[in-house]
């Protein structure tokens, strides 16, 4: 499988943390911001990253994507069976790709992404983001997280995977949640973080980060 897109969109690191968490090999290519050229296009026809080529099928966006390769390999299961706990899984990622990267989107591409494709930046508006809306989205995450640091079913799944991942770029540029006054929050980032698959996902967007930096 290829994915394709830049490896610092949490979009694309939700998928490429997904496929490792899976045992599902993939290959990286750049995707995105005028990259990818004819095959990327092909795979995602309106521009959107991550895209995915497998063999002869193409398709784009995360939960897309991960809905195929779920399919295809269903275990170790990372979207729960159970009704309830299922549904909880799929808010909690679609609040990540809506509610949490609509506020993260602002604070990192302002304070990082911008700067690092030499785009007008704002840093005002990431302030603004950070004071007026942080501190909300971390409330209801301190109070719904369970005691076993795990967000559905008290094990890892994708609840975990696609909530962990904007927060990720946000803690790239911001220090608000060391504040102490969400514990739970900062606990449960951490483990989440110190994975296997998380690490190494994130081993290498720093690096591309720091050579787009140079």
């Amino acid at each position: 499988m290829i994915v394709y897109g830049a490896r610092p969109s949490p979009f694309v690191r939700k998928v490429l943390v997904f496929a490792a968490e899976k045992g599902i090999a993939v290959e990286m290519r750049p995707g995105g911001f005028g990259r990818g050229g004819e095959e990327f296009a092909r795979a995602s026809p309106f521009a959107k990253m991550p895209a995915l080529q497998d063999g002869d099928f193409t398709i784009s966006d995360s939960s897309a994507i991960i809905t195929y390769m779920d399919t295809l390999h269903p275990e170790p299961n990372l979207i729960p069976l159970e009704a309830r706990a299922r549904a909880r899984t799929i808010w909690y990622e679609e609040f990540a790709d809506t509610i949490v990267q609509a506020t993260g989107q602002k604070i990192f591409f302002n304070r990082v992404a911008g700067k690092l494709m030499g785009l007008p930046c704002d840093p005002a508006a990431a302030d603004r983001a950070e004071a007026e809306k942080m501190p909300d989205l971390y409330d209801y995450l301190e109070s719904v997280m369970p005691q076993s640091g795990y967000l559905v079913e008290d094990r890892f799944t994708l609840a975990d995977i696609a909530v962990a991942c904007p927060l990720i770029n946000i803690c790239y540029c911001s220090d608000g949640l060391k504040s102490g006054r969400w514990p739970r929050v900062l606990a449960w980032l951490d483990a989440v973080r110190a994975r296997p698959s998380f690490a190494e996902a994130m081993e290498k967007e720093q690096r591309a980060m720091g050579k787009a930096a140079a």
